[in-house]
């Protein structure tokens, strides 16, 4: 098979690493929508090349905050997230403190809403009404619609001016196939990024993958990263007592 990292078409959206994907992309102040679920189908070599690349001041919707020392705990640690739009921040003490003492603003969203939101985003819909959170902190100062009797909320779609995805599979083209718990935000992610980049386990030439079994079109993804020995860590590891 030809190799894959030979970037001679004109379709070929693989770059060499992580950072030059991110080179001339990220700015300070930017909306990133940042794919996985816990620590499962996170970009991993895109997070670190974000914490390198120094950028400030930044906004970040994904389901979760990472954990100390890994994932999205990593740009905590190095101050450079302002606020994050999110909906399960519980195993990141790093978070817990910037939160309580007032340094990071902090958006809750119920998860389904969130995931919702990032479809919306990437669908063109600029707001949605639900229920969920109807009477709660979640509800505060937002529009509130009755419709047949049952009061919603008014949710407004998130389009990022950057999704950072993590994918099983790609072609070079930035067709992406998901495996298992990592399709649970990464495909919503993916299509609400103004610039959409992909880092994939493996990558193929185009023709390789079943056109069936893609969940994320290469329409919606500008760069793609090769990273095939991520770490794949574990959030909250139990095994029973020998």
């Amino acid at each position: 098979m030809t190799d894959p990292t030979q970037r001679s078409r004109g379709l070929n959206k693989l770059y060499p690493d992580a950072p030059t994907a991110l080179a001339g992309v990220v700015r300070d102040g930017m909306l990133l929508a940042i794919g996985g679920f816990g620590l499962c189908g996170i970009p991993e070599a895109l997070i670190q090349a974000l914490r390198d690349s120094d950028v400030r001041n930044l906004t970040v919707a994904s389901n979760n905050a990472g954990v100390d020392g890994w994932g999205l705990g990593l740009l905590l640690e190095t101050r450079q997230i302002k606020k994050m739009i999110s909906s399960y921040v519980g195993e990141n003490a790093e978070f817990e403190r910037q939160f309580l003492s007032g340094e990071l603003e902090v958006e809750f969203c119920p998860q389904g809403t969130l995931a919702e939101r990032m479809r919306a985003g990437g669908a063109g819909i600029p707001g949605f009404y639900t229920r969920t959170g109807v009477g709660t902190q979640v509800a505060e100062g937002k529009e509130h619609k009755e419709f047949d009797g049952v009061t919603y909320i008014l949710e407004r779609g998130i389009q990022a001016d950057v999704a950072l995805v993590k994918a099983w599979k790609a072609d070079t083209q930035g067709n992406l196939i998901y495996r298992r718990t990592a399709r649970n935000f990464n495909p919503n992610a993916a299509t609400c990024g103004k610039l959409t980049i992909a880092e994939a386990e493996i990558v193929v030439l185009p023709g390789e993958l079943d056109p069936d079994e893609i969940h994320t079109p290469g329409i919606f993804v500008h760069r793609l990263v090769h990273n095939p020995r991520p770490e794949k860590r574990i959030e909250k590891r139990t095994v029973r007592a020998s």
